[in-house]
């Protein structure tokens, strides 16, 4: 067990599970993880080990006995005949027969229909009239010889759901955390492990949980495929509903006119669209034009009525194309249907997730540690949707004048729902609500840049805030820094844009005038223009990708016999990858006739010292026979912080992160690009800064 997990356990004792148990107890069992976690939530939620082995066999023994497996359906059929009563656990919906007038169930696994059911049990649970929920359920066999009359009865039904919580209580407990440290718990909630994600992917992973927290939002994520994108809608929450893109009518999703019957919008907290993506998907334009004034006026017809109410969008689906080509050829919504594909339509979308920087999921990123029931957290997340806190950020920042009131209000919902999720009692700094005013401006920005290109008749607007003392700061995506060139090109440009990424600006955003830096590419093959190097501040973004030691340090290497590297942090495997690809970096730019010395100062790892040696000595002897000679000596007074590299040509390379600049990514996969080639590794934010000091 870690810190964080002995404090959340004395922090919400009996609220917490280790989440690596669903994996041991659910089997074959086809069923959420927020049902996995109901009943481990009864029996395991708890630190002793003594406890979780005894209560993980009771959770198995109760799937073995009352979850219902479709190939076992006639098996419990006959048991429950000879027993004349039985409990399961199984998906159960409810639907009214106008011939009798009576509602009778239907057990999804089970496989059985016409369930007498009483008017009472439906009325207290009317989403199983909509889609069904689980349940753990009494079912009742009397054979009757009226052949009308079913012999199912459904005697008695419980939501898997929790009880109660005390809302107080939780945030009391909250206000222990530092903002650090609940992050990783909300991680660990959703079953990740919060050391395999950078802190900007952390947040673009809790943006999914927003649609949990506020009512009437509408996100979408777009991105590559088993990236993890519908996961949160379909197991996370029982207040969540996840159907088929292609599924999609108004009857469905809003009301059916025939009969007067609500739809999904009308008892689901959060309704997500799977596979939402696909050009060659169609759409009923009247099912269309129904969505976009629900997500506008959160209101929709019934007839001559109409009827307002609360569910979020979520949209999600996969990308055909990367993102340059996407910005090249088209825009960033190239994947929606047709009639989606709709400005009116986009508009109304608060929030556009970047799925293109989500790290498809890898064994190594799931959690062995605690995290909330998932259940709990869900009635939490449910309690706050009816909290504002849109306008919370307002004490610290204003939002540019030139932001539309449209524009306005989705920055604030996204706002909202993240101060929800991180701040729900308040407490928060003026550097941490920045953090995420940037990410909210961000992902409407991207919305907005993409209407541009779509329709040309959307005005320009900057994207900006500024702090109570007036110091302003422009906002930009991603994709905007990454790719420039692109971002900015007018989809009726003809030109030859060829390789345009061979310099990408990077603006540093501050209140100060802004500083245009240039990270340069590596010297082509036969290529007489090389970069020439000059003084320089380089800023990269999080999760950016494209940036090699080629490109950060080549032309500064060039010629140089003498480096000097002083990094302390060169000890562990992935570190000293890091330096030996600083050396490959050295080769590439150093004539073959010459020799380079590299000297390196570094930090000893105490509790490592002889692999950290070991380390040393392999770097050392393959880089010797390019004609690269390294020694190192270690700091033995554990006072060098400063990260540098030093010629002999007179550069001096500040560097913020030293050589560790690059997200975790798969070592050990030889089929993964980002395993060969640098320029394609999301980046951590750092800075560097090229000084000409004297040789």
């Amino acid at each position: 067990m870690t810190a964080l997990d002995d404090k959340i356990n004395s922090q919400f004792p009996g609220l917490v599970v280790r989440k690596d148990l669903v994996k041991q107890v659910k089997g074959n069992a086809i069923v959420p993880t927020y049902v996995l976690e109901y009943l481990l939530g009864q029996y395991c939620a708890t630190d002793d080990e003594a406890s979780i082995e005894s209560g993980i066999e009771t959770v198995k023994e109760i799937l073995r006995k009352h979850y219902v497996h479709r190939n076992e359906a006639n098996k419990i059929q006959s048991d429950i005949k000879e027993r004349g009563r039985y409990k399961v656990i199984d998906r159960i919906s409810v639907v009214l027969n106008e011939k009798t007038d009576a509602y009778e169930a239907v057990f999804e696994n089970l496989g059985i229909k016409k369930v007498a059911v009483d008017s009472v049990t439906v009325k207290e649970n009317p989403k199983l009239l909509v889609t069904g929920i689980w349940c753990i359920a009494d079912v009742q066999y009397e054979f009757s010889e009226d052949s009308r009359i079913s012999p199912w009865i459904l005697e008695h039904l419980k939501p898997i759901q929790i009880a109660n919580y005390d809302f107080d209580a939780f945030l009391t407990a909250r206000a222990e955390f530092t903002l650090d440290e609940w992050i990783d718990v909300l991680m660990q909630t959703i079953g990740f492990n919060p050391e395999a994600f950078g802190r900007r992917s952390k947040l673009l992973q809790l943006m999914r949980l927003i649609p949990y927290v506020e009512r009437n939002y509408n996100i979408i994520e777009l991105g590559p495929k088993g990236t993890g994108k519908s996961h949160i809608y379909s197991e996370f929450s029982p207040h969540g509903q996840l159907i088929s893109g292609g599924e999609i009518t108004v009857a469905k999703l809003f009301v059916n006119n025939s009969n007067g019957r609500i739809g999904l919008v009308g008892f689901w907290d959060v309704v997500a669209f799977d596979e939402f993506a696909g050009r060659d998907k169609t759409a009923n334009r009247a099912l269309v034009d129904i969505m976009k004034n629900y997500m506008a006026n959160k209101t929709f017809s019934r007839g001559v009525q109409t009827m307002g109410a609360e569910a979020s969008f979520a949209f999600v689906g996969n990308t055909d194309h990367n993102v340059p080509y996407m910005l090249k050829n088209s825009d960033l919504f190239e994947a929606l249907p047709v009639q989606f594909h709709d400005s009116a339509f986009i508009d109304r979308i608060h929030a556009y997730l970047p799925g293109w920087e989500v790290d498809v999921i890898r064994g190594e990123m799931f959690t062995s540690g605690y995290g909330f029931i998932v259940d709990y957290l869900a009635e939490i997340l449910r309690h706050l949707r009816s909290d504002d806190l849109s306008n919370r950020h307002q004490a610290f920042f204003s939002l540019s004048d030139s932001i539309s009131t449209r524009d306005r209000d989705a920055i604030n919902k996204t706002m909202s729902g993240l101060m929800k999720l991180l701040f729900p009692a308040g407490g928060e700094t003026q550097e941490e609500v920045e953090e995420l005013l940037k990410l909210a401006i961000e992902c409407r920005k991207r919305v907005k840049d993409q209407l541009k290109r779509i329709d040309a008749t959307y005005p320009v607007v900057e994207f900006s805030y500024m702090t109570k003392g007036g110091m302003k700061t422009s906002v930009q995506t991603l994709e905007e820094i990454q790719f420039p060139a692109f971002y900015h090109k007018s989809l009726s440009d003809d030109e030859d844009d060829g390789a345009v990424l061979e310099e990408q600006p990077q603006t540093e955003t501050t209140s100060s005038p802004s500083v245009h830096n240039t990270v340069r590419a590596a010297p082509k093959v036969n290529t007489p223009a090389e970069p020439t190097p000059s003084e320089d501040h380089v800023v990269v973004s999080e999760n950016q990708k494209g940036i090699s030691f080629d490109k950060l340090f080549g032309s500064y290497l060039r010629g140089a016999t003498e480096i000097k590297l002083t990094d302390p942090y060169l000890r562990v495997f992935h570190q000293m990858r890091n330096l030996m690809e600083f050396i490959e970096t050295v080769v590439k730019f150093k004539a073959p006739e010459d020799d380079v010395n590299i000297h390196i100062l570094t930090s000893p790892d105490d509790t490592r010292m002889e692999q950290q040696v070991q380390y040393l000595e392999q770097v050392q002897q393959s880089a010797e026979a390019a004609g690269v000679r390294v020694t190192w000596e270690f700091d033995g007074t554990g006072t060098i912080h400063a990260r540098h590299i030093i010629t002999n040509t007179g550069w001096k390379i500040l560097l913020d992160r030293g050589l560790d600049i690059f997200q975790r990514f798969e070592m050990n996969d030889a089929f993964s690009l980002a395993n060969r080639i640098q320029e394609q590794r999301a980046c951590k934010a750092f800075e560097v800064t090229y000084v000409k000091a004297e040789k």
